[in-house]
């Protein structure tokens, strides 16, 4: 069972890697991007709203929309797998120049989506989790590894998601293209899960003394089980008390898990509270969406206290300490990490609590919270710019 949590490298005998280290394993290149992208997207959104982007295909909130579920996250998403998928499987995942055109293939989708050329961006950003899918499913299939095949199904799962977002703009689908993007917010919050007990735990006894965070599998299965069942209810389109007794019960499960993690304990340790404090997020956004069912709150809250708080908050996490894992580095959160973390919180917390509390509030929360949310990726891309690009501190591959 352990062998299947670990996601540090493994030990190998030292090998010395020589010159640019960018392409030697996923997560460099995709973390790289990602954090890059999620501080120039404000930019972005800014001319688009200045009305520099008249030709784009994509524009106004599904544009953003997109861009940070199937850009962003997805791009996060793919780096971890390609990266933890080697440990899992014991089988190489690509590098060099294969990885190389997978990036590349994510960027074409960057520049497509704001081109009028819509079918070419829907063929190229479908394309991408599918060919991640191949590259992960490889290594998987060949070890036999059953146990974590259902990844390679959720790349699938975001591809098709995806595909609805498109076909529903480019007015293949009567369906709009939102439906696609709540079913992509269902897969990614199905994986959050699935990680976030895997890792969380074991993350938070390995670095407090002490800190016996514990799992139960009835609830294990009772967390993740509803949240596929909120999967199937968006794909069934339920609204009103039935979706909003579902989340609640969905809320109620997470916090529960939550809570035995023992997350008080952890306030010390920044590279653990950081991942206990995004977590704590999914059964925010899970009430929030309860309420916004019943029309007590705007959907949109819901939404970013899952997107801003829980994704944004995960991915910086995973971001630093698996960088760190995989380059030979003390797994100690820096000044530039704690930097980063303090932002990303800060923002999600204007971002859903302004508004609640300060309805007329919203556009200085949307800005400041964006603000603080570029701020701390710009953090993260140029302290790791030279973490990211170089060999390993000790030697070995990877």
């Amino acid at each position: 069972m352990v062998q299947f949590l670990k996601i540090e490298e493994p030990p190998r005998a030292p090998v010395t890697v020589q010159g640019f280290a960018l392409w030697q394993l996923g997560f460099r290149p995709f973390y790289l991007l990602a954090s890059s992208f999620a501080a120039v997207s404000i930019a972005l959104w800014a001319l688009q709203f200045a009305g520099w982007l008249k030709g784009a295909y994509l524009r106004g909130p599904i544009w953003h929309a997109h861009e940070m579920l199937f850009g962003f996250t997805l791009a996060v998403v793919v780096g971890f797998l390609l990266t933890a998928g080697r440990n899992w499987s014991n089988r190489p995942t690509i590098t060099g120049a294969p990885l190389a055109a997978l990036a590349g293939l994510w960027l074409a989708g960057r520049v497509l989506v704001l081109t009028p050329w819509g079918w070419a961006a829907a063929i190229v950003n479908v394309a991408f989790p599918l060919a991640a899918a191949l590259a992960l499913g490889v290594p998987f299939f060949a070890a036999r590894n059953k146990r974590n095949y259902f990844f390679v199904g959720l790349l699938v799962l975001l591809a098709l998601a995806q595909l609805c977002v498109h076909l529903g703009e480019l007015g293949v689908l009567r369906l709009p293209g939102w439906v696609g993007v709540q079913l992509g917010l269902d897969v990614v919050l199905f994986i959050m899960a699935v990680m976030g007990g895997r890792v969380i735990p074991m993350f938070t006894n390995n670095g407090v003394p002490g800190a016996r965070a514990t799992r139960r599998p009835w609830l294990e299965k009772t967390v993740l089980g509803s949240v596929l069942a909120l999967l199937a209810a968006d794909v069934l389109q339920l609204g009103g008390v039935g979706l909003a007794l579902l989340c609640a019960f969905c809320a109620l499960a997470q916090l529960a898990r939550w809570w035995l993690w023992q997350p008080a304990r952890t306030w010390r340790v920044p590279l653990v509270w950081v991942l206990q404090l995004a977590y704590l997020w999914i059964p925010v956004h899970l009430l929030l969406r309860s309420f916004a069912a019943l029309g007590l709150v705007a959907p949109s809250v819901a939404t970013h206290a899952l997107t801003a708080g829980a994704i944004g908050g995960l991915v910086i996490g995973m971001m630093t300490r698996t960088a760190r894992g995989h380059t030979g580095r003390p797994l100690r959160a820096g000044r530039a990490d704690v930097a980063c973390y303090v932002l990303l919180a800060l923002a999600a917390l204007l971002r859903v609590g302004l508004p609640l509390v300060a309805p007329a509030q919203t556009i200085h929360a949307v800005v400041a919270a964006a603000t603080l949310w570029s701020a701390g990726f710009a953090v993260y891309a140029i302290a790791y710019w030279p973490v990211l690009t170089r060999p390993r501190l000790d030697g070995r591959p990877g």
